[in-house]
């Protein structure tokens, strides 16, 4: 009976304990510290010592110089009378524990070296003088100035560290969370962990029941006037491990992008490797990789698309395993510069038709080749590289060369697999502006910047990606952006490095002479389709010539000259003006005969043809 009424007695008490423990945790939840006062039959009001005991818990971090004065003090004084041999132990203890501070601080948080080096000096201070009170006493001279006065001197660098300041300063912002969250209405949330870093704090945060990471969006212009943060300072962004009811709250001090960021070089030696932009906000690098994606660069006229551009041809100039195609149909003003070290550059509506045509005959030969050794993927090296086509301004090729859109959809539906890639840029990627096609939805990699229209976010990134967060429409300065891509799905700003003029002519100069060519099966593939073309277009020039009569066709000369004369300006294989001509037309004949066998003839000035295999005219 004893028993059980024990039992039953000590079973009601842990129950108690264990609600004591819920309550407590409730009121924390809500901004207050429980607090136990025990002072007896004292003079001491109870709200006095309450008042106390929460200001010394409020300020912990600036009195903690004086806590750890206080706490060495005590713990010499108890040793010196029951253990005083135990100094050495002391001594080895602090110089061991210096030791680790120093060589392995930074993963108790100390990130910079001065950081370590001070928590070193004040361990093998603070173990130092412990066993000198231990083995002498605290009466012994000088032990009590040296402890003031030593640690009011390494106390400064603690009173005056920015972290710490900023730490203290967050703690505080983050004591007043549940206020702030029951004014903007997210009441019941609660603050699970925070962070300072380099240009301002981030903080985890879990949700009360019912509520979203999408009511959190919504309040993001209440909460940085509730924290008292300047316009566009938070962002919110779920946690890595994904729950519904977690979000990660980011506060900048200051606008890391607030001026352009130089760029530093390339970052990349392979198209194989991760592109790097720019950083984002947290100085990481805001890295993508190309190989077999395509991708889309929006924004408005002014938002830094052609840096952007800039940065990733910068960095594909320096990769020997890909050569690069570009059209810019703003007769190359945008991508002159980098002229030699680009392969091929279409700066007329002709060019980028023969250009994507030729594009095709690539990804179609690479797949026949893949196809007929049983392999599925084109390997990129400099003997086998990929091929990465850049238009820049995609809207004006919509609309210059409309018949061009068939070749942009079979390079983005079928150029994965055989290293064919696809890199537009345009200011608003409507289905017109992309030739009504497919293009838009094969690319892998959108980059938006700077857009005028809220509308104009689901039409870069994606159906749906404004009312998720990512809010293009706020970025406020030329070059920053939004990068979406398979390992970046969280929205987060960045911004584009900046090449200034000088950068662009010194990384030409060196990448120039590392600059692969074509493998012979694409220049294979090219050839013949460009034969092709001649062919046809030879074939319909005699077609032409016979139905003026007989006259024109008793001249040889002026059927040799009809074909020279609509020529492209590459020239025609002399093969097929021999075709062309009909050999039954001796002269003719004779005359071509006389080129080098496999020579390509050209119109030139004043009626004169040129083969280009001997040089001859």
């Amino acid at each position: 009976m004893r028993k059980a009424n024990f039992l039953r007695t000590a079973g009601g008490t842990m129950a108690r304990a264990r609600q004591m423990r819920r309550q407590a945790r409730t009121i924390r939840r809500y901004g207050y510290q429980p607090m136990i006062v025990m002072n007896g039959d004292g003079q001491l009001p109870d709200v006095i010592a309450t008042l106390i005991g929460r200001g010394l818990w409020r300020y912990r971090s600036e009195l903690a110089p004086i806590y750890l004065a206080t706490t060495l003090a005590s713990a010499g004084t108890v040793l010196h009378f029951t253990h005083p041999q135990w100094w050495p132990y002391l001594l080895v203890a602090g110089t061991f524990a210096a030791w680790l501070l120093a060589l392995f601080g930074e993963h108790a948080g100390l990130a910079l070296r001065a950081e370590r080096l001070y928590a070193a000096v004040v361990a093998m201070s603070a173990g130092s003088w412990l066993a000198a009170v231990t083995a002498l006493g605290i009466t012994f001279w000088p032990l009590a100035p040296l402890l003031l006065g030593g640690g009011l001197m390494l106390a400064l660098p603690w009173w005056v560290h920015r972290r710490r300041c900023a730490k203290v300063r967050v703690n505080r912002q983050l004591d007043a969370w549940p206020d702030i969250a029951q004014a903007i209405g997210l009441a019941g949330s609660h603050v699970q962990s925070a962070v300072v870093d380099v240009w301002g704090w981030r903080a985890r945060f879990a949700l009360a029941r019912g509520q979203t990471i999408q009511d959190v969006i919504g309040k993001i212009p209440a909460i940085e006037s509730a924290l008292g943060t300047f316009r566009g300072a938070v962002r919110v962004h779920p946690t890595r491990d994904d729950k519904a009811n977690r979000f990660e709250l980011r506060v900048l001090d200051t606008d890391p992008h607030a001026d352009a960021i130089p760029w530093p070089g390339p970052s990349v030696s392979s198209i194989t490797e991760p592109i790097d932009l720019g950083p984002f906000e947290d100085a990481t690098s805001a890295r993508v990789l190309l190989l077999r994606r395509h991708g889309l660069l929006g924004g408005v006229a002014g938002s830094g698309k052609s840096g952007g551009i800039n940065v990733l041809i910068g960095n594909l100039t320096a990769c020997p395993d890909v050569v690069i195609w570009a059209i810019d149909l703003k007769l190359g003003m945008e991508l002159q510069p980098w002229v030699s070290c680009i392969d091929r550059l279409a700066t007329t509506p002709e060019q980028a038709r023969a250009l994507l045509r030729d594009a095709v005959a690539v990804l179609e030969a690479r797949a026949a080749w893949l196809a007929s050794r049983g392999v599925r993927v084109w390997e990129p090296t400099s003997a086998l590289p990929a091929l990465v086509i850049v238009i820049d301004e995609y809207a004006e090729l919509a609309d210059d060369a409309p018949d061009s859109a068939r070749d942009t959809d079979s390079i983005a539906r079928r150029g994965r697999a055989v290293a064919v890639t696809l890199i537009a840029a345009t200011q608003r990627p409507t289905q017109k502006a992309m030739g009504k096609g497919a293009v838009r939805s094969q690319m892998d990699v959108r980059v938006s910047f700077r857009v005028r229209e809220r509308r104009d976010v689901d039409l870069i990134l994606g159906q749906g990606m404004l009312d998720v967060g990512w809010h293009a429409q706020r970025l406020n300065a030329p070059g920053k952006f939004l990068l979406s891509a398979p390992e970046h799905d969280i929205p987060r700003r960045a911004r584009a490095y900046l090449l200034i003029d000088e950068a662009v002519a010194s990384t030409v100069h060196k990448h120039v002479d590392i600059r692969p060519t074509l493998d012979e099966i694409s220049q294979t593939a090219i050839e013949e389709a460009q034969a092709g073309i001649r062919l046809h277009t030879a074939d319909e020039q005699e077609q032409s010539l016979a139905a003026e009569g007989d006259e024109a066709c008793e001249s040889p000369e002026a059927i040799l000259w009809a074909l020279l004369s609509g020529a492209p300006e590459e020239g025609i294989p002399v093969s097929h003006l021999i075709k062309a001509t009909n050999m039954s037309r001796p002269w003719v004949y004779q005359r071509l005969r006389d080129l080098s066998d496999g020579g390509r003839v050209t119109q030139v000035s004043r009626g004169r043809w040129r083969s280009t295999a001997d040089d001859s005219q």
